[in-house]
């Protein structure tokens, strides 16, 4: 195991694992979230059943923590390590062929991180603007009122632009990341690249395209 972690090829297979485990979340958190568009009912009967949950949830949350670190902790010590191996005329030609998703995968790697901590911190405990992100408030069945909770911290436009600039990080990491796990289990060749790719943008877009239309369904007043 520790071999695995100390190989580089390795480090890449445990960095696509746990990116293909993050994405199923991603995919998963928006089917979940996208509830809020049938009103006050049906995000909130979603929420309630994440709380049934019980310990699993947070077991998965230990889970995620867990992949999340890890893919952080390899992509920066594979990025460096690349960067101090490479000359700087290979280099050059490297970023002729590149994208700048793929150039900045570290960067948006970063960001999602932090932002992800910042999400924590407002939605799951309260810590900024808890005036408005508190889950003490009940709908009338006794459910905690997460509508009301969405709704009043994304008619912020400080918020929801924070958001939305996340969901830009990630649509750039996920378009380069999505060829990048199918490259690195050696399920592409070279006349598969292109559609991979062309497949790889458009999940990206679609995904990043339901995440805002969240924050930016609240701003326009069609969920209020």
């Amino acid at each position: 195991m520790l071999l695995l972690f100390k190989n580089t090829v390795g480090r890449k297979i445990v960095m696509a694992v746990t990116g293909l485990l993050m994405f199923g979340f991603i995919i998963g958190h928006l089917l979940g979230n996208t509830t809020i568009f049938t009103g006050p009912d049906g995000i909130n009967a979603y929420a309630e059943k994440l709380r049934n949950l019980g310990p699993l949830i947070w077991i998965m949350r230990v889970i995620m923590l867990v992949m999340v670190s890890l893919h952080v902790f390899f992509g920066v010590q594979i990025t460096l390590e690349d960067n101090a191996a490479k000359p700087g005329s290979y280099a050059m030609k490297r970023n002729l062929r590149s994208t700048f998703a793929s150039r900045s995968m570290i960067w948006t790697g970063l960001l999602i991180a932090g932002y992800l901590i910042y999400h924590l911190l407002q939605f799951t405990f309260h810590v900024i603007n808890p005036e408005i992100s508190s889950m003490k408030n009940f709908d009338s069945l006794g459910r905690h009122d997460v509508f009301s909770m969405l709704v009043h911290g994304f008619q912020s436009v400080l918020v929801s632009s924070v958001y939305i600039a996340a969901m830009i990080a990630v649509a750039l990491h996920l378009a380069h990341g999505i060829q990048s796990l199918f490259q690195t289990l050696g399920l592409n060749n070279d006349s598969s690249l292109p559609a991979i790719e062309k497949a790889g943008l458009i999940t990206a877009v679609i995904l990043f395209l339901g995440y805002v239309s969240i924050p930016a369904a609240i701003l326009a007043g069609i969920v209020k």
